[in-house]
C-alpha cells in the first residue's frame, strides 16, 4: 500500500470510528464526546502507523508535550503529522459536519502525502489526484471561523469586495476550498503543524496556493511546533491576498 493510500484509509477508518463515537454518546455531555473522540481516534491512529510503518516517526496534537518534544522526530526521515480530531467543538455538536481527520506525511523536508477525512459528509480528500476546484463566483468567499473569525481575514474580504462563508475546522475550511465551496481561507492567530499539514498537502495537490501570510513557505517537522499563520486560496486571488496579509 502506498503512503497515499495509507493515508487514505486511516483517515477515512478515523472517521468511521469517530461516527460511531457520536453514536454511541448521543446522550453524553459534549466534553464527553470531545474527550472521547480525541483519544479513541489518537489510540487507533497511532497503533495503526505503528502497525504498518513501525519505521517511521509521528507527530499526534493528543500526544504528551515529553512526546511532541522528543527529538528523534527532529532527525527522522519520515514523519507522520496527524490530528484525530479538527474542530472538536463542531465534532461535539450533534448533528454539524465541519469537522476532520488529519493525516499527512513529511519526508525529507516536504510534505509528500495527505488526507482530509471529513467523516460526517462521508468524504475524504487525499493525495496525489485531487480535482481542481471549479470556477469561482464574481465575488470570492472568504471562509472564517463562525466563533472568532481572524481580523486579517476580514482586511482581506473588505479588499477582495469578497462575502464570507463561516465554518468550523481547519481542516474543513481548506476543503472548503478544495471542492469550490470557498475561494480564501487566510487565518493568523495560532495553529499548529498538524491543524494544517495534511490540508495543506491535499490543497497542493488541486493546485491551489498555500504559504504563511507574509508569502514565505510553511515548513513543517519543526522543533517549534507552532505553526501560527497560513493562507490557502486560489491560485489566480493569492497576489491580491498577499497585497493585504504582507503588510501584517
Amino acid at each position: 500500500m502506498s503512503d497515499h493510500e495509507l493515508a487514505a484509509r486511516l483517515a477515512t477508518e478515523a472517521g468511521e470510528l469517530l461516527i460511531g463515537v457520536r453514536a454511541e454518546l448521543v446522550d453524553a455531555t459534549a466534553a464527553e464526546r470531545k474527550d472521547a473522540g480525541d483519544k479513541r481516534s489518537h489510540d487507533f491512529l497511532m497503533a495503526a502507523l505503528a502497525a504498518e510503518r513501525p519505521g517511521d516517526a509521528v507527530l499526534s496534537e493528543e500526544a504528551t508535550e515529553e512526546e511532541r518534544a522528543n527529538s528523534a522526530r527532529l532527525s527522522a526521515d519520515r514523519v507522520w503529522i496527524v490530528d484525530p480530531l479538527d474542530g472538536t467543538r463542531e465534532f461535539s455538536e450533534l448533528g454539524r459536519d465541519d469537522w476532520a481527520v488529519h493525516v499527512a506525511l513529511w519526508e525529507a523536508g516536504e510534505l509528500v502525502a495527505g488526507a482530509v477525512a471529513l467523516p460526517a459528509q462521508d468524504v475524504t480528500l487525499a493525495t496525489p489526484n485531487v480535482a481542481s476546484p471549479p470556477a469561482p463566483p464574481a465575488r470570492p468567499r472568504i471562509v472564517v471561523s463562525r466563533t472568532r473569525p481572524p481580523a486579517i481575514a476580514l482586511a482581506v474580504c473588505e479588499a477582495l469586495n469578497g462575502v464570507l462563508v463561516e465554518m468550523g475546522s481547519a481542516g474543513a475550511k481548506v476543503a472548503s476550498v478544495v471542492q469550490g465551496v470557498a475561494d480564501v481561507y487566510v487565518h493568523a492567530g495560532g495553529q499548529y503543524e498538524w491543524d494544517s499539514a495534511a490540508p495543506v498537502a491535499v490543497a497542493r495537490a488541486a493546485g491551489l496556493h498555500t504559504s504563511r501570510i507574509d508569502g514565505s513557505p510553511l515548513r513543517y517537522n519543526q522543533a517549534d511546533v507552532l505553526l501560527p499563520d497560513l493562507i490557502v486560496c486560489r491560485p489566480e486571488l493569492a497576489d491580491a491576498v498577499l497585497a493585504v496579509t504582507a503588510r501584517g
